[in-house]
């Protein structure tokens, strides 16, 4: 009897990114799909390295958070779309928020495991063309018509339709478990952790600075492909100050005295999409690529908010990575001081500032606040749900391939449904 042996698990290697700039929802890209953003972020990475050869890539899987019932498989029907090989097999992935990074992981799963040589990786979502449900009560009443064994008993079920029923039911940003909204959430959690409003503004508008000043510099050039007359975030104002972020009215947590979120320290509604192109080494050599980092780990954790956060304690809704990251660099044999950069999702201002606490209160060194979203990060950006984490793992391969020597660098994603994600980049 024969058995197979473990496949040698392989490096995976990041080679580049693409994604369209961030928009506001109900701005440029109101009428576009999931699916057109996704394909203009496919086709400028297609473009950039030269992937119109069959079998050029291995596998595409992407996800969105928000999605039509015509969006059941996106990703296939995106990779049909685009200037990509028609033949490349493709998936689907959701966790919310953390649904970009969990897409990088999975594949590059199979490509440590030698099951595919490259992958393109990532997630797209629009607030602005979010899916309208038919009311419930409708439903329920056009499955009876559909369900009639006679016209008459069709007549007698649609009969029971009442004006109630045309109301569509419209997706809302609030956990079905609480009935909280990630703001509202977000709000217990700040009072739980004691964050301050000025360190939220100060943390904000600093977002807005770096990512204004990494445009500049040029950081996007090959990042960041044009789209819809866009070629910039939407989201960012270079003119943020502490000063003009602390005229803002609170907008979260108002059932507390002194609130301290507003629209400026918090992450708007967004649209676009991005995508992550990694491969083995033998792959990126054969085509004369440099790899610009490498992934090494990666961690997934959950808390139970709904019995946690409630109650004002310190598990809330977006503290899932105070867990999943120590035990990464625990298993790693890695501490905070090795890591030259730190990316954490700016969900909102004080979801960073807790989960930086938390980590303190579980044995972590202080972050160094000049490693941290050196290039700004979501309240900048903005967040289009499942599109984040591609941005995020691309930014950062990038910033560490442009130091030109050895480095390393955490990524820290927060998601609906308590869940988190993290990762480690290295460059040897």
């Amino acid at each position: 009897m024969s058995t197979l042996k473990p496949a040698a698990v392989r490096r995976v290697a990041v080679i580049g990114g693409s994604r369209i700039p961030f928009a506001r929802s109900d701005g440029p890209y109101a009428t576009a799909s999931n699916q057109e953003m996704l394909g203009a972020a496919l086709d400028g990475l297609v473009e950039r390295y030269g992937l119109h050869a069959p079998g050029a890539v291995g596998e595409f899987v992407a996800g969105a958070v928000l999605k039509h019932s015509r969006d059941f498989n996106l990703a296939r029907e995106t990779v049909l779309g685009s200037r990509l090989d028609a033949r490349t097999p493709a998936y689907d992935i959701q966790q919310a928020c953390g649904t970009g990074l969990q897409a990088v992981v999975a594949a590059a799963n199979k490509i440590a495991l030698g099951q595919t040589e490259s992958a393109v990786a990532g997630g797209a979502d629009t607030a602005s063309d979010a899916p309208l449900g038919v009311n419930d009560g409708l439903r329920k009443v056009l499955l009876e018509a559909r369900r009639a064994k006679s016209p008459g008993a069709r007549l007698r079920a649609l009969a029971k339709v009442r004006p109630g029923h045309l109301v569509p039911d419209i997706p809302r940003n609030a956990e079905p478990r609480t009935g909280l909204s990630m703001g509202e959430h977000a709000a217990v959690t700040a009072r739980a952790w004691g964050v301050t409003r000025e360190a939220q503004d100060e943390l904000a508008a600093a977002s807005h600075q770096r990512l204004a000043a990494a445009y500049e510099r040029g950081l996007f050039q090959d990042l960041v492909v044009p789209f819809r007359g866009l070629a910039r975030d939407q989201n960012l104002r270079p003119g943020s100050s502490t000063e003009k972020l602390a005229a803002l009215k609170p907008v979260f947590g108002l059932d507390r005295p002194e609130p301290t979120m507003t629209a400026g320290n918090s992450t708007p509604l967004t649209d676009g999409a991005a995508l992550v192109l990694l491969a083995s080494e033998e792959w990126a050599a054969e085509r004369g690529l440099e790899p610009l980092a490498y992934l090494s780990a990666y961690e997934t954790a959950a808390v139970d908010f709904v019995h946690g956060d409630v109650a004002d304690g310190e598990d809330g809704l977006l503290m899932a990575p105070a867990y999943a990251v120590p035990r990464m660099l625990e298993r790693a044999g890695l501490g905070m001081a090795d890591f030259d950069l730190i990316e954490v999702h700016e969900a909102f201002a004080s979801q960073v500032l807790a989960t930086l606490a938390a980590w303190e209160k579980r044995g972590l060194a202080p972050v160094d606040r000049s490693r941290l979203n050196v290039a700004g990060s979501s309240l900048a950006t903005g967040h289009p749900f499942a599109a984040t984490g591609a941005r995020i793992v691309a930014t950062l391969a990038k910033l560490l391939a442009e130091r030109d020597e050895p480095g390393r660098g955490l990524i820290s994603v927060c998601a609906a449904g308590g869940q988190g994600v993290t990762a480690v980049l290295e460059r040897p």
